[in-house]
């Protein structure tokens, strides 16, 4: 990067610590922040800043929120019986995008993976146990992505709800509308046989 000015060599360094932005994608994300009006740039700057200022976790689930309470918990057309347990917030965005989940929502903060050092005790299970004492909880969905850490989460997670008595459920998994069988490798094949409905 020898080739570009001290501070665009900063702005691209700081650009590839992005997830998902690779030194090429942050040289042409610098380059284009280069090219456009200085007050789009600073326009860009201060929502960074707000973003920082303003959102927290919500006290309640531990969705990202502007104020104490997220927009979820603060609904109140939204079923307190079923409570949709994910690892982090921007898995509350994929699930509300697809529009069918009227239920709440308890964040984690993550996955159990003792090989990064995360146990049980460095996610959110006391708080969720805490939300199910007052008894309107009666199905908990283990949302938590299909991986070996996504599974013992859900593991432990039902471990822990069903001498509560609450009904805990996982989310099926399967081949993608619109995917090719051919193309599927052997667990998600398996999966999607066992998940199987009736027509």
């Amino acid at each position: 990067m020898a080739y570009f000015s001290v501070s665009l060599e900063n702005l691209i360094e700081h650009l590839c610590g992005l997830p998902g932005i690779g030194p090429k994608s942050a040289q042409r994300i610098a380059l284009h922040l280069l090219s456009i009006p200085r007050d789009d740039a600073i326009e860009l700057a201060k929502a960074i800043v707000d973003v920082k200022d303003r959102v927290r976790f919500c006290n309640i689930c531990y969705n990202i929120s502007e104020g104490e309470i997220c927009g979820v918990c603060s609904d109140e057309r939204r079923d307190n019986s079923i409570i949709c347990v994910v690892e982090e917030p921007k898995d509350i965005i994929a699930i509300e995008r697809s529009g069918s989940f009227r239920g709440r929502y308890h964040v984690l903060g993550g996955a159990i993976s003792p090989i990064d050092g995360i146990g049980p005790d460095e996610l959110r299970f006391t708080e969720l146990i805490s939300r199910l004492r007052d008894g309107s909880a009666k199905e908990i969905i283990a949302a938590t992505n299909p991986n070996a850490e996504g599974e013992a989460t859900a593991l432990y997670l039902a471990q822990l709800v069903r001498p509560l008595g609450i009904k805990v459920t996982r989310i099926a998994r399967g081949l993608p509308v619109g995917g090719d069988l051919e193309y599927a490798d052997e667990i998600t094949l398996s999966r999607a046989l066992d998940g199987r409905t009736e027509l």
